[in-house]
């Protein structure tokens, strides 16, 4: 069983730790990290097609002067040849590996991974489960924005149950104060997601006078075997657009967790809009992935 600590959730970390991250996420924006993963080595295994998670934390593992490992899953035993997971996590373990960075489409795969891995375990997205170094970023982006985010309302839209981001989202944002407001039609936001600081509504127009930021999602059309709302029907209820735009307060913010797809979730207004903050998302996401890998490591009190 592991000894050392893994960042699965955002339940993992405490709110010292989150601030912690935080503020290290900001020296490291201002000022090069130094080789603070000399002699250690990060493999990094991605059983998912990913752009920007995989290419960030790479950067953020070469930054730290790691040595760094990208294991395909056609490069790995556990696939081809018939090896146990926790076959693979010993011989990793055995081979002195330190982190270990894993997506996979098996919601829970990298908690396994981590019970049997003595080193540390982070969970790059786990089916649609959790997605933590993302919520991190997401949240590091709107107390950029906005300070302290106690009072603040944020909108997360769209296909909320087949998203991870906004699993974690949710938890994180919610330890915080802000109130979270689940935004889509019943088949992608069942209407027990609803409680402790979490409301569910169905009327997008609504709420966009309310709330200081809006959170965009993606449409995750390969977790369904038949869609259960049109195309035509998501966009005319959900889509943000010029229209919607222009009824959302001046000093709100748009986030996506990014892939976007123009003309579903978002229209190309959005891209020019001052408040689109897509951008800032992924320029922060090297730096927080360097200081959650900083923490992991090198934090005495873990």
């Amino acid at each position: 069983m592991r000894i050392r600590r893994s960042l699965i959730d955002l339940d993992d970390l405490t709110g010292e730790e989150i601030a912690a991250i935080f503020e290290q996420t900001a020296k490291f924006e201002a000022t090069a990290p130094g080789r603070r993963l000399a002699g250690k080595t990060c493999v990094n295994m991605f059983f998912e097609d990913s752009t920007r998670t995989f290419t960030s934390f790479n950067m953020a593992e070469l930054r730290l002067g790691a040595d760094v490992v990208n294991l395909a899953p056609r490069n790995l035993s556990l696939s081809s040849k018939g090896e146990t997971l926790e076959d693979t996590a010993m011989t990793l373990g055995a081979m002195g590996i330190s982190v270990l960075v894993v997506r996979h489409p098996e919601a829970g795969f990298p908690q396994r991974f981590a019970l049997r891995f003595d080193g540390h375990v982070v969970n790059a997205g786990d089916g649609v489960h959790a997605h933590p170094t993302q919520a991190l970023l997401d949240i590091y982006t709107l107390i950029e924005e906005f300070g302290e985010l106690k009072g603040r309302a944020v909108a997360i839209v769209g296909d909320v149950l087949h998203s991870r981001v906004a699993h974690s989202a949710m938890r994180g944002l919610s330890r915080l104060g802000a109130t979270v407001v689940l935004v889509g039609p019943e088949a992608f936001l069942p209407g027990s997601y609803a409680g402790d600081g979490v409301r569910v509504e169905r009327d997008f127009d609504a709420i966009l006078p309310e709330v200081d930021a809006v959170v965009l999602l993606r449409i995750q059309r390969e977790r369904f075997v038949e869609m259960p709302i049109s195309d035509q029907e998501y966009v005319a209820a959900y889509r943000l657009d010029h229209r919607r735009l222009r009824l959302l307060r001046k000093e709100a913010i748009v986030m996506h967790p990014g892939p976007y797809n123009r003309g579903m979730e978002l229209d190309d207004s959005v891209l020019d809009f001052a408040g689109w903050r897509y951008a800032r998302q992924v320029h922060h996401g090297v730096a927080i992935r360097m200081a959650v890998l900083d923490l992991l490591v090198n934090a005495r009190s873990l």
